[in-house]
């Protein structure tokens, strides 16, 4: 995460936050800085999101967090990615594309969309349409022999 706030941090937040139409409040701006301020895409999840808010000496609180995460998810601004049907994390990149959970340590990262290949995924049930498909490949490291 970055750790310092800059005009250009400033103003890509803020951009970013311009472009979804939501209204820039401070707790946005701080927390959009850490996101997308230095351009980068980011996998956070709302206790790491705030803990670096808190190292940066940002006073947000951690239902802020999660409200303002809420509220960049429902903009389209992020995704949100399950994982184990309990652990949310965020995703600043809202292209469809596949994700690594990498088991030993808990992080998401994206995996490479070019080498997945879904061809063909079942009905729905009637009364009803697929809204995504989400893929995460869950890694465990492997010990060399």
């Amino acid at each position: 995460m970055p750790d310092n706030a800059t005009p250009d941090r400033s103003t890509n937040a803020t951009n970013w936050l311009g472009k979804a139409g939501l209204r820039p409040t401070r707790q946005r701006v701080v927390l959009a800085e850490l996101l997308v301020g230095d351009g980068q895409h980011r996998h956070v999840t709302a206790e790491s999101l705030f803990d670096a808010a808190r190292s940066r000496g940002d006073g947000v609180s951690l239902a802020t967090v999660y409200n303002t995460l809420r509220a960049f998810c429902d903009a389209g601004l992020m995704q949100e990615v399950t994982v184990d049907g309990s652990k949310s994390y965020f995703d600043t990149n809202t292209h469809d594309h596949p994700h690594f959970y990498w088991e030993d340590d808990g992080k998401l990262t994206d995996a490479p969309m070019d080498q997945l290949v879904i061809s063909q995924l079942p009905d729905a049930p009637d009364g009803a349409e697929i809204a995504s498909v989400d893929v995460v490949i869950r890694l465990r490291r492997v010990s060399g022999d």
